[in-house]
Order: C-alpha cells, then sequence, then structure tokens
C-alpha cells in the first residue's frame, strides 16, 4: 500500500515538472536515463566478452553481471564521458538561448593563426575570446597614440583573475572547441541595466547604490566593471583614508560598493559612469581626528610628494599634511617618519603638521 501511495506521488511530481517545463527538461532527464542504461549494458557485455574469452563462464566474477552496487538503490552511477556529456549540454542550452555565463579570465594567449585571444574556462572547457570581443575601456590608459591591439592585451594582461562574462558564439561538438564573446555579454547587461524599457525607470541611476566587480589594480587607480560597463576610478575616490598603493586595499576579483554618480546612457554602444567607492562607506576620519592633539608626536607612512608637499597616512589612522621637513636628507614617498601636529583642520578633516625624523627608508 506504501509502495503504491509512492509511486502515485512521484507520478504526480513528474507530471507537474512535465507541466511546468513543457515536457522538454522530463523528456531530457528520461533521453538521458535511457542513454546511461544503454552505455551501462554495453560496458557490461564487453567486460563479459573479455572476461569470458580469457577465463571461461565459470571463472567470471559475479561483479561483472551485477554492476555497481550504490547506496540509494534508484541512483545511476556515470562515468566520465556521461559527465562531460552533460556538462557540454549545458553549453550547447547556452548557446542556444544566448545566455551569460561568467568565468574567470586565466590566460592571454597568441594562437598559430597570429589571433591574440582571452582564454577562460566554464564547466572543465576552454573558452576562448577574440580580444576584440573582449570590449576593453581603452579611455585615459595614456597610450592613445599606441596600436590598439597591444593596448588591449597590456589592459587584458592587468585584468588575470578577474571575473568575466560572456556569450557563446559558436562551438565544434567534435573539437569540442567554443568561441565567445565579452562584448555580446556586456551589450546585453547595458540594454538590461541602462536602458531597460521604454515605460520602466532603468535599474541602474544617479544616486544609486550598486556591486562593481574590481577588473584590475594600478598604484593610483582601480578599474571596475559595474553591469557591463567599464571605468576607472582614483584611487582617493576609492577610499577615506591615503594609500600608498591601491593594491593595499584593493585585489582584482574583490568585489565592491560604489556611489552611481553620474550616467549618460544615449544608446547601448555609448554609455559614461562616473562612480566612487567612498560614499557607500562611512567616513572615520572625522572620528580619527580626534585622536590627534595639537603638537602631539606621531609615526606616519608618506604615501605622496607633491610640490615640496608631503601626504602622509598615520599610523593612528588619520591623513596629514607636511609643508616642511626638519631633515637635512629629504624623505621620499613609502618612507616611514616622524610627525608632530601643529594644527587640525576640520574643513579638509587632516592633521597638519612637520616631519620631524626618518624614521625607515622604503626598500
Amino acid at each position: 500500500m506504501k509502495k503504491a501511495a509512492l509511486n502515485g506521488l512521484l507520478f504526480l511530481c513528474l507530471l507537474l515538472s512535465f507541466l511546468s517545463t513543457g515536457g522538454k527538461g522530463v523528456f531530457w532527464m528520461e533521453q538521458r536515463r535511457q542513454k546511461i542504461n544503454k552505455n551501462r549494458r554495453k560496458y557490461m557485455e564487453d567486460t563479459k566478452k573479455t572476461v569470458l574469452a580469457g577465463n571461461g563462464e565459470k571463472d567470471v566474477p559475479r561483479a561483472v553481471y551485477d554492476g555497481v552496487l550504490t547506496i540509494d538503490v534508484d541512483a545511476q552511477v556515470e562515468s566520465m564521458e556521461e559527465q562531460e556529456e552533460a556538462r557540454w549540454h549545458q553549453l550547447l542550452n547556452a548557446h542556444r538561448t544566448r545566455k551569460i555565463l561568467t568565468g574567470q579570465l586565466g590566460g592571454i594567449e597568441k594562437l598559430e593563426s597570429g589571433w591574440m585571444v582571452a582564454v577562460t574556462y566554464f564547466n572543465g572547457f576552454r573558452i576562448i575570446i577574440p580580444m576584440n570581443e573582449m570590449m576593453i575601456n581603452l579611455q585615459g590608459d595614456g597610450r592613445e597614440n599606441a596600436d590598439t591591439l597591444n593596448r588591449q592585451v597590456r589592459i587584458a594582461n592587468n585584468m588575470l583573475g578577474c571575473d568575466i562574462d560572456f556569450i557563446i558564439k559558436d562551438l565544434d561538438n567534435k573539437s569540442r572547441s567554443v568561441v565567445a564573446s565579452r562584448k555580446d555579454a556586456m551589450l546585453k547587461k547595458r540594454q538590461t541595466f541602462y536602458i531597460g524599457e521604454d515605460t520602466e525607470k532603468p535599474m541602474l541611476y544617479e544616486g544609486r547604490i550598486v556591486e562593481a566587480r574590481v577588473i584590475a589594480v594600478a598604484p593610483k587607480a582601480v578599474r571596475l566593471e559595474v553591469f557591463g560597463v567599464e571605468v576607472s576610478v582614483r584611487a582617493r575616490d576609492m577610499a577615506w583614508e591615503w594609500m600608498v598603493d591601491a593594491g593595499e586595499k584593493f585585489q582584482v576579483g574583490d568585489l565592491v560598493l560604489v556611489m552611481v554618480n553620474k550616467v549618460e546612457a544615449s544608446s547601448v554602444d555609448q554609455i559614461i559612469i562616473e562612480v566612487d567607492a567612498k560614499s557607500p562607506t562611512a567616513n572615520i576620519n572625522k572620528d580619527n581626528l580626534r585622536k590627534c592633539h595639537k603638537q602631539g608626536k606621531y609615526t606616519g607612512i608618506i604615501t605622496e610628494v607633491y610640490k615640496g608637499t608631503y601626504f602622509i597616512r598615520l599610523d593612528i589612522g588619520v591623513n596629514a599634511v607636511a609643508h616642511s621637513c626638519n631633515m637635512s636628507a629629504l624623505p621620499g614617498k613609502k618612507d616611514k617618519i616622524g610627525f608632530v601636529v601643529t594644527r587640525i583642520n576640520d574643513n579638509y578633516e587632516v592633521a597638519e603638521g612637520i616631519i620631524t625624523r626618518l624614521i625607515k627608508r622604503a626598500s
């Protein structure tokens, strides 16, 4: 009685699944189950023939007839080939539906044909993305007169390890090779988040806090990907504290919250945004400034030197500025120094003072 009820419940679940998916999911699962059983039977028959040829039927181990004994009576043990086939089927479906997939940028290569490509992996399969399909933003890279491909490759090298979206453009069943486009994925995301439907407000607009991917880090700037749009943000706009190198705080692959300060979206191809990572976080500079006292002596690291002015990050968590230095040998960037406070500037939230001594030169 219990068995009949269980079978009835199972039939009802399958029927609901069939109705909710139009029958496609159930048919595919049933076809796959039949294929697994067919392959298993063929494997068992081949194994049996091999053993019989060498030993005779009476010496054949029982395992040859019984197969794999699983804990779950109805479980199916898949071979490596069957698992690979299932993973490949996912890529086929993604190609058919133009689904956005995500992988880690794992390499930059030059093919025998001379093409420069980015390499990522998905479901264990190698995916190549031609450099002209990477949609790398070249604005502000400082190499406007250089070759475009070299500029793209240089930035892509700095992006290694970051997550990138892509849409499969073509694949080959025989060689299991896949060609994809990051550009197609980014344009699709732009349409969804920046343009939207005619009657609806875009999901990404000025004043909204959104999540962004860190895709490259330089000493004074961080490159972000914000829902299909790349933007370079100055290090001073990424954190309230002054940094010698943005790499001290941010790494490729990080996710950060940013405030969208400007959006210009005339079309999916022409979108310009401005963001900062300071606005979504609490400004602790004012609180830390209370730790400073006039004529107090503190240690810190020089984060920048510009036209005789020293910008310092004190160890107590305060930004400081020094216009003079009581030393015969001037200190430099990254040096650890002693600092005496002469004035607390509440308007700019910094301590002003004098560098009194060099504690340690930067290596």
